[in-house]
């Protein structure tokens, strides 16, 4: 692959339209990002009918913008880059059949992307390593800890067995009528908070040590606040907030360490959008002490956007992977 290879990636997995640039697959030279938030709170969460009609909207201005503060043309393109799973399967498809149109209208090679591979390599587009390491992914839609043998190469160590963490997130925040997208405001809120002033349960799964589970914190969440107002007991929205976030931040963290001491591997990521959450990323770095060599993304990239697509996209690329005009979006696709 010749100097300077220039990576078009294309994101529309949920409710972000994102197109961006990389050169060489880790130098990002723009990362154009269409949020749809402010179509969708008011429902307190993703409409999918309304996120593919913003996306098919969207598309065409968000690529060529990126392509301006690249300052490059459309022929300047090496390779197109597309998630066509997992996600919103209309969503997907208007990205997976943008980018088809134009591998086929500019002749250039295209590339599907996985979404969680995305999230990881979004961490190669700041820091300076590469695998092995363990990697915690953590968003909406998916709670998983990984072992990142090498570029492409996986292996699943742990998962949710129900709802993932940032979904608990977003399920709290409405409950405590902080309004959506949940996370960046329960983080708010607790830092304003007493995470002590309320202890909610920590799921410990026999025989899977490495595995999470949610749900029953999101119930005991909404049980505290049902029994409160019953009971006219005053509700400090900051310490539930603070409290729901401890919890969930002491399951990842200690799943994480004991992934890496399971696999004697000493260099840990953090990926997706709960990867952004200040305690999270706090608590890591602290449990981890001098022993343990801790990465995330700055919190643009821990989002979903275009940039962790070309990079993946990039890598696969290299290792001789190329998509052909039969790609399709799939809402449930593998990674593992």
């Amino acid at each position: 692959m010749k100097n300077d290879f220039l990576t078009l990636g294309i994101e529309t997995s949920c409710d972000e339209t994102s197109a961006a640039i990389t050169s060489d697959g880790r130098s990002i030279l723009s990362n154009c990002i269409f949020s749809q938030i402010k179509w969708h709170e008011k429902f307190g969460g993703v409409v999918p009918e309304i996120a593919s009609r913003k996306h098919l909207e969207a598309i065409c201005h968000v690529t060529q913008k990126a392509l301006d503060d690249a300052k490059i043309e459309f022929s300047d393109i090496d390779l197109v880059a597309v998630t066509c799973g997992p996600g919103l399967v209309g969503a997907l498809l208007v990205g997976v059949s943008y980018a088809k149109g134009l591998s086929y209208a500019l002749k250039k090679p295209l590339v599907g992307v996985n979404h969680i591979e995305g999230h990881i390599f979004a961490n190669f587009l700041e820091n300076d390593f590469a695998p092995p390491f363990i990697c915690l992914v953590v968003s909406g839609g998916h709670t998983h800890l990984v072992y990142v043998k090498d570029y492409g190469e996986y292996e699943l160590l742990g998962q949710t067995v129900d709802d993932a963490a940032g979904e608990a997130f977003d399920k709290t925040a409405r409950a405590l009528g902080l309004g959506y997208p949940g996370g960046p405001l329960i983080d708010k809120a607790a830092k304003a908070g007493n995470e002590n002033a309320i202890s909610f349960p920590i799921a410990h799964i026999k025989d899977r040590k490495l595995s999470f589970s949610f749900s029953g914190l999101k119930s005991s969440v909404l049980n505290y606040l049902n029994n409160a107002r019953q009971k006219g007991i005053p509700i400090v929205v900051e310490d539930v907030a603070a409290s729901f976030q401890k919890a969930v931040v002491d399951a990842l963290v200690d799943n994480t360490l004991e992934a890496a001491k399971t696999k004697n591997c000493r260099t840990i990521a953090l990926a997706g959008g709960v990867a952004a959450n200040n305690k999270l990323r706090e608590q890591l770095t602290k449990a981890a002490g001098d022993g343990y060599s801790i990465h995330y993304p700055e919190p643009i990239l821990c989002t979903d956007n275009a940039a962790m697509i070309a990079c993946s996209g990039y890598y696969r690329y290299s290792m001789g992977f190329i998509s052909d005009m039969t790609l399709n979006a799939y809402a449930n696709l593998k990674l593992f």
